[in-house]
């Protein structure tokens, strides 16, 4: 949560500062490539690979044989990431003629985008290595450090834009070297945190070794799943760099909104959840694991169904008070509220995502995930270009979210017929009492929305106190209509904090 409202201020000084035009677009992109391959060499096939295999030698043959794992798996990330990206920096151009096409037409736009994100690929190699340092924490139950690390990168930006916004050529490079400087403190963080609790892996020299080759080979489905997932957001960049200038502005801001509710709740669970199955699996606790998987799909929606339904209703004010300022305009805020409504529409299925794909994961299943992906690519890219033509950016933002429903349901059946999963007489329970709280609230926020019309004019201290208002307001009138409908029950949270206050 405070690396997400860090980052929250991060972006309203981005906005502020670089709006919604040339440069913010030149930015956006330079940001998001080193992420997409983050995700796609770390986060989307690594972790999914290498938290299995090294809960599993935790579980089966000790601490001293899963180390020796994860220093392996280190030497080899590390020489494989630095080679990719010297020689990703070095045909830079060539690649952001793929990524950005529509920038050719512009050239200050594209050289930007290009001289920008060469510095920002050095984030890469280190970010890729902090997400194996924290597998490897979370693995032995170990989670404040690798959550707290993107804090590191927000406060990093958000101090070179206050500080030296003025000391090059634009804030879009004070911002890319920043980029650059967090990933060297995240990843010095993440060592600490790893000698702090006994599980910082030595310096090897890389090698090749039966482990690394399972490891690659469960690996490399889970890369081309990430890589059709990756793609199914990096799509949405390519199209929208061909719309009028300031569309991949546009969605870059909604979507860092959008991603409030699905950090703290979907990658949180699932980061939770994947090393416990992988646990239980391993141990032949088959039922245990299921259970976990009902309870985490019933906390999920309980938390994911009213952030979804509050940014659909208030996305305009939302959108208004965060960023509307300075180089952001109100045609700006419109836009991308717009945007930010679609969005908001498959976040529950982006969130289910994170629910479900662990108990593929955990068996080392990584190739159901790829093929459901797969399809899910497919169906983006066709709703793309039809819905693109009619509604332009905000098309691509739904076409997003039908896909990731798509995806989502996908899994949940396959699931489910491989008897892997299938969702309990409680969790159906709760769901259908959470939906019945999330239409009150709803209603709730649609009545009071048109009830302080007057009150929502511009970026005003009026209507930030005034969106406050409704946010809190929202929030009891789910929270009451919850209790009442019984999708919470008192008697669980007093036990759930009796269960915590014990293990502390």
């Amino acid at each position: 949560m405070i690396s997400r409202v860090t980052g929250f201020a991060r972006d309203v000084l981005i906005a502020a500062s670089l709006g919604a035009g040339p440069v913010a677009d030149a930015f956006f992109v330079a940001f998001k490539l080193p992420n997409f391959f983050r995700r796609l060499t770390a986060e989307g096939s690594f972790t999914v690979a290498f938290v299995p295999m090294f809960a599993g030698l935790l579980e089966s043959d000790g601490k001293t044989v899963a180390m020796r794992f994860a220093e392996e798996a280190f030497a080899l990330m590390a020489a494989l990431l630095l080679a990719f990206c010297v020689a990703v920096m070095l045909f830079m151009p060539q690649v952001m003629t793929v990524l950005a096409p529509g920038f050719v037409d512009t050239p200050d736009r594209f050289d930007l985008a290009v001289e920008l994100t060469r510095l920002t690929f050095v984030y890469l190699p280190l970010i890729s290595l902090v997400a194996l340092l924290g597998g490897v924490l979370n693995s032995v139950g170990k989670f404040a450090a690798m959550a707290s690390a993107p804090i590191l990168l927000n406060l990093i930006l958000i101090s070179s834009l206050a500080v030296f916004a003025d000391a090059l050529d634009t804030p879009g490079h004070v911002l890319a070297w920043g980029v650059a400087l967090a990933g060297l403190a995240q990843f010095l963080w993440l060592l600490e945190a790893c000698r702090r609790s006994g599980v910082l892996p030595r310096w090897r020299l890389p090698r090749w070794t039966p482990r690394m080759s399972l490891l690659f080979r469960v690996m490399l489905p889970a890369m081309l799943g990430a890589a059709v997932v990756q793609i199914n957001l990096l799509v949405d960049v390519i199209l929208a760099s061909t719309l009028p200038t300031g569309s991949v502005s546009f969605l870059y801001y909604a979507d860092r909104i959008n991603q409030l509710p699905l950090g703290v709740v979907g990658v949180a669970i699932g980061t939770a959840l994947l090393p416990s199955l992988a646990r239980q699996i391993r141990a032949g606790k088959d039922a245990e694991a299921r259970d976990g998987q009902n309870r985490a799909l019933e906390l999920a929606m309980l938390l994911t169904l009213p952030a979804a339904a509050g940014l659909m209703v208030l996305a305009g004010p939302i959108v208004e008070v965060l960023f509307e300022r300075g180089a952001f305009s109100e045609e700006a805020a419109n836009q991308t509220a717009l945007a930010l409504a679609a969005y908001a529409a498959g976040l529950p299925a982006f969130v289910l995502i994170k629910v479900f794909q662990p108990g593929f994961f955990a068996r080392q299943d990584t190739k159901t995930p790829v093929k459901i992906a797969a399809a899910a690519v497919v169906v983006n890219l066709t709703l793309n270009l039809i819905l693109m033509q009619y509604y332009a950016h905000v098309g691509l933002a739904m076409a997003t979210a039908i896909a990731a429903w798509m995806n989502t349901a996908a899994l949940a059946l396959l699931l489910n017929r491989r008897g892997y999963y299938s969702v309990d007489d409680r969790a159906l329970s709760r769901l259908a009492r959470t939906f019945a709280a999330v239409v009150v609230m709803a209603l709730g926020l649609i009545g009071g929305l048109e009830a302080a019309r007057d009150w929502l004019i511009g970026p005003s201290l009026q209507t930030a106190l005034t969106l406050a208002i409704l946010v809190i307001g929202g929030m009891a009138v789910f929270a009451i209509a919850a209790f009442l409908f019984g999708a919470v029950r008192l008697e669980e949270i007093r036990d759930g904090l009796r269960r915590r206050a014990r293990h502390r």
